[in-house]
């Protein structure tokens, strides 16, 4: 067994790993907040054997491609369930969507950073529920294909289901060991994608743009260039749906104003 001491660490050790993930990857770490970012890699790389940075990199993820897959999927953020934070959810439903849909009648959607799928088979029952007829397109992209193969998939524990009533799951889900999975109505309304938030190229003309729980663990100027692709993105008038963790202090820098708590208007193109 090696040694897991990470005394062999230093700085630069942790700036070439970054650089050397980048070009195997594509995901730059540096964009994420250094310090939870170190701990939650060296609590990954200690639990598997290895002593530094470097070691992690040349014997880990160079060379083991399990070690590579769960190193991918440990650097998103998967905690999600269906209508986590109800209250906001509500608002969508019972605020938000009505008024997008006195201006389109095709809304276009896009559930960025989606992680196993709950977000967008939520908002893809809320439209089902509220306007049977309509018709809408729902993008769901994360940057770990592992995780999207999951939410194609469709398949959740109970657990996840907890904020649902029990007629949306008889009406939306089919019990099979160990949950419930998705129906087809749902899940064929959803396109899922690898999409890389900090690297990758925007679609645009998007009614409602839904990215939840993952901005928060960026970097300030990560962050500002993410709202500036997101403005560039939406429609006019089109929403930008947040976590609860992640309000935007300064919406007017990046051509947005509050609608709700946790829910901003593109009023401004930049």
């Amino acid at each position: 067994m090696k040694n897991t001491e990470h005394s062999e660490n230093s700085p630069s050790d942790y700036y070439h790993f970054i650089e050397e993930v980048k070009k195997k990857t594509g995901i730059d770490l540096s964009s994420y907040k250094e310090a939870q970012m170190k701990r939650r890699l060296m609590s990954f790389y200690e639990k598997r054997g290895f002593s530094s940075f470097q070691d992690f990199f040349q014997n880990g993820l160079n060379k083991n491609e399990d070690i590579l897959a769960e190193f991918l999927e440990r650097m998103t953020i998967n905690v999600s369930e269906f209508y986590r934070n109800p209250k906001r959810w509500n608002v969508l439903e019972e605020t938000i969507i009505p008024r997008l849909k006195e201006n389109s009648s095709h809304l276009k959607i896009w559930s960025a950073a989606c992680s196993t799928g709950e977000e967008p088979y939520t908002l893809s029952m809320i439209l089902m529920e509220k306007y049977r007829e309509s018709r809408h397109s729902i993008l769901a992209t994360d940057i770990d294909e592992v995780i999207l193969k999951r939410a194609r998939a469709g398949l959740y524990t109970e657990r996840a289901l907890k904020e649902l009533s029990d007629e949306m799951i008889r009406t939306y889900f089919i019990p099979e060991d160990p949950g419930y999975r998705v129906q087809d109505k749902i899940k064929n309304t959803v396109t899922y994608r690898k999409h890389n938030l900090l690297a990758d190229s925007y679609d645009t003309g998007f009614d409602l743009i839904i990215c939840r729980n993952v901005l928060i663990y960026f970097t300030e100027e990560a962050k500002q260039d993410i709202y500036i692709k997101f403005n560039k993105a939406l429609k006019m008038g089109g929403i930008l749906f947040v976590g609860s963790t992640e309000q935007i202090f300064n919406p007017a820098r990046y051509g947005f104003q509050a609608e709700d708590t946790f829910f901003y208007k593109k009023v401004k193109s930049l």
